[in-house]
């Protein structure tokens, strides 16, 4: 199985370190957030990752050179002509996965003791085109599922703005943690062309596929945007 990680982001809540290194490159106990998931990818038998890059895109390639990648095979998938968000950087990145069965899709700036094969298993399983890592946790946007975590639809927890893309009764809000396996079919006759999040694919596609949630509520999961996050993190990732 292979991954994409989004390493492209400006990083602007973990400022003034990404005003002149990349979010990936935040050190959590002596260790990037890179190689953090570089490794986490690796304890599943994940090897073979392609990463995104835009923002001191250079200083990324050159650790990845300097630390012989970590033991895995890094492509770099370059977005230094402009940044393309989730779903414009998964659509560039696309031909990555030509033969794939599935693959797994993370930020780079989230920690997470998950279990990454439980959930391979569970979207192998399933019917689903999508298994979204979701929690139960306060957030200002929710993802909206029905009672067999389908997913509905999405909320701005501050704005109270939802985009419904099933009308289903009751909706259940769950947090999602970047975190995602795929099947091929999500990649074929994408609607949006440049930049454009994941979120929009995915509330396009609940509308006629099915896109399930995975609840790892429990999990000990850290977005590691700012630094009083990364203090958060050297506690629990050593």
């Amino acid at each position: 199985m292979k991954a994409m990680l989004f390493a492209a982001g400006l990083g602007t809540r973990l400022k003034p370190f990404t005003d002149h290194a990349p979010k990936a490159l935040a050190e959590v106990n002596g260790k990037s957030l890179l190689e953090h998931n570089i490794r986490y990818l690796q304890r599943f038998g994940i090897y073979d990752v392609i990463v995104n890059v835009h923002h001191f895109a250079a200083m990324i390639e050159d650790v990845l050179f300097e630390q012989d990648n970590f033991g895995s095979n890094i492509t770099i998938s370059d977005e230094r002509s402009e940044i393309l968000e989730t779903g414009g950087g998964l659509k560039k990145a696309a031909g990555f996965f030509n033969g794939e069965a599935g693959f797994v899709v993370m930020n780079v700036d989230v920690l997470t003791n998950l279990d990454l094969e439980k959930m391979i298993a569970a979207h192998t399983q399933s019917n689903a085109v999508a298994t979204l890592a979701v929690m139960t946790r306060d957030s200002s946007r929710h993802l909206l599922f029905d009672s067999g975590m389908t997913l509905c639809g999405w909320k701005n927890n501050v704005t109270g703005e939802e985009r419904i893309s099933r009308q289903i009764t009751p909706l259940f809000p769950f947090a999602f943690s970047g975190i995602q396996v795929l099947s091929p079919a999500v990649l074929q006759n994408i609607p949006f062309d440049g930049k454009f999040s994941l979120i929009d694919l995915y509330l396009h596609l609940a509308k006629t596929s099915t896109l399930r949630g995975f609840d790892h509520t429990g999990n000990i999961f850290i977005d590691v945007g700012k630094p009083g996050s990364i203090e958060q993190a050297e506690y629990l990732f050593q």
